[in-house]
């Protein structure tokens, strides 16, 4: 089945999106899990943030991965990884140590970067000129799952307790066998060799278009802190004032259900005003709203969540798009550098923020970081000049 070349196959990206939704309810299950998990092993907020560092420790390899991504075994990397992260997510409740933990999250982190980074260039190949639009559908897949995701776990441990998490394991093959039924014989790319393909070397595509990684890679910095916040020390933060679990992971799920809808519709409006107007929308919006809803308490934090939810996770189907508009066939090792971007930002956001924490506190610190989050407006300024660069041509073929 060659996939090139036709319009928007909305069956085929709706499966696709199915299945991010699927493996994302995995990867979403360590968050809500943390306040039980952190009283199980007795850990510090320190420790919990390196967690987050370990999972995207393989992001590291994203290039190479990328590199290979461009050959048609792209499709059994894709096929397999739902059914991978399950087994190590799965089986979260039921580590008896930090150690153990970890390991388990380093392997979902392997599989996790096995599906991000030729899954995008799937979308970009079925969607046709409707880029932004493929991207809003992917990335309602995935930030469902985050909205699902917790509710599943809270589920499951409300039945069967944090140790019983092992039994969702199965969803995961299924989402791999409706993979492996529908793109089974997919052809995406075609084999090509860097030395002799017209754009030159990988590093020379990577010097081509640095322009679009310091937009995204930028933009992302100064919003990490916010969504690190928000979403990952959310319910901890929660409980830590003096709220219940249950109403902690409701209020997760209203600001990835709000997220969601960001994902869903943010592509499909940066197709019609632009992804830098977009960008700079969400660069205003997301840290004061930020600010105001860390002067809330109760019910009222909730018609907050929602439109904070939905900038929160807004910028990633435009930056997903930004990054498939680029003029080269390498659409996998582009990706992969805006996903290795993510990887260096989490790297120091998590842990920083929560040293931070364990120092001065959540509401210091969270207020800090929304004021950090302005930066992005900067950054989307500065880059405006750039957007032609962002989204550039194919080089002449070189001279023989």
């Amino acid at each position: 089945m060659k996939t090139s070349g036709e319009g928007f196959q909305r069956g085929k990206v709706l499966t696709i999106s199915a299945t991010h939704f699927v493996h994302d309810c995995y990867t979403s299950f360590l968050a809500p899990a943390l306040p039980l998990i952190i009283d199980k092993l007795g850990i510090s907020y320190g420790m919990v943030g390196l967690l987050a560092v370990i999972q995207r420790i393989p992001s590291l390899f994203n290039p190479l991965i990328g590199i290979i991504a461009e050959r048609p075994v792209m499709r059994y990397m894709v096929i397999f990884s739902p059914a991978l992260t399950a087994v190590f997510m799965s089986l979260i409740g039921i580590a008896p140590a930090y150690v153990f933990l970890a390991v388990l999250l380093f392997f979902s982190g392997i599989s996790s970067t096995l599906w991000h980074i030729p899954t995008p260039v799937m979308v970009k190949q079925l969607s046709g000129e409707r880029t932004g639009k493929g991207m809003s559908y992917y990335m309602m897949g995935g930030e469902l799952a985050r909205t699902a995701g917790p509710m599943v776990i809270l589920g499951v441990i409300s039945w069967w307790g944090l140790e019983g998490t092992w039994k969702m394991m199965p969803l995961g093959f299924v989402g791999s066998f409706i993979l492996w039924f529908n793109f089974r014989n997919a052809t995406f790319t075609p084999p090509t060799s860097s030395r002799l393909h017209q754009e030159g070397s990988y590093w020379h595509i990577f010097l081509r278009y640095s322009a679009a990684f310091a937009l995204t890679g930028g933009f992302t910095f100064f919003q990490a802190g916010m969504k690190a916040s928000l979403t990952y020390y959310l319910p901890t933060f929660l409980t830590a004032t003096g709220n219940s679990l249950h109403y902690s992971e409701i209020a997760l799920t209203v600001i990835q259900l709000a997220g969601a809808m960001g994902a869903l519709f943010a592509g499909t409006i940066s197709d019609r005003i632009g992804r830098y107007r977009t960008l700079l929308i969400i660069s205003l919006a997301t840290p004061a709203l930020t600010l105001l809803f860390l002067n809330l308490e109760g019910f009222w934090i909730f018609p907050v969540l929602l439109p904070l939810g939905f900038f929160l996770f807004a910028p990633v189907s435009v930056m997903l798009a930004t990054v498939q508009d680029l003029k080269t066939e390498k659409k996998a090792f582009v990706n992969s550098i805006y996903m290795t971007l993510n990887f260096f930002v989490s790297v120091m956001v998590y842990p920083i923020v929560g040293a931070a924490i364990d120092r001065v506190g959540f509401l210091p610190t969270f207020r800090a970081i929304a004021y950090i989050g302005f930066g992005a407006v900067i950054i989307v300024l500065i880059t405006r000049k750039n957007l032609d660069k962002i989204t550039g041509t194919l080089p002449p073929p070189p001279v023989s």
